[in-house]
């Protein structure tokens, strides 16, 4: 059996990892993913580790988790592997009250977000 070419710009390898309930905000992390989406892994992780958000070293340690996710499936060249997606979600928000001055309350939103990033082997 002969062994397929793949041509210039086919996909190869597609995985998706996910992290969910993180007790930072959407807006926060929405900022972080955006300095990596369509990048390569390598300067994206670089990128993650120098920049001073709360988020980024959320989204580096999953970006690296997908990272070994595809090297260990064996069959997707490293240096090859692009972030294709990277998207955030809210997660459900913790309303709490904070007491204000003579006798009133306001209310506090702890908003949560999933983030979701998926890496493709593009040639």
């Amino acid at each position: 059996m002969a062994s397929k070419k793949k041509k210039i710009g086919e996909v190869g390898y597609k995985g998706q990892v996910s992290l969910r309930h993180i007790r930072v905000s959407p807006e926060r992390l929405r900022l972080v993913v955006d300095l990596i989406r369509n990048k390569q892994i390598e300067p994206a992780i670089q990128t993650l580790s120098f920049s001073p958000q709360k988020g980024a070293p959320l989204v580096k340690k999953l970006l690296e988790s997908a990272v070994s996710n595809a090297r260990e499936s064996g069959r997707v060249d490293i240096d090859k592997l692009w972030v294709a997606s990277a998207q955030v979600d809210t997660d459900s928000i913790m309303k709490r009250i904070m007491a204000r001055a003579q006798g009133r309350a306001d209310q506090r939103l702890h908003r949560g977000s999933h983030v979701k990033l998926s890496l493709e082997e593009r040639i």
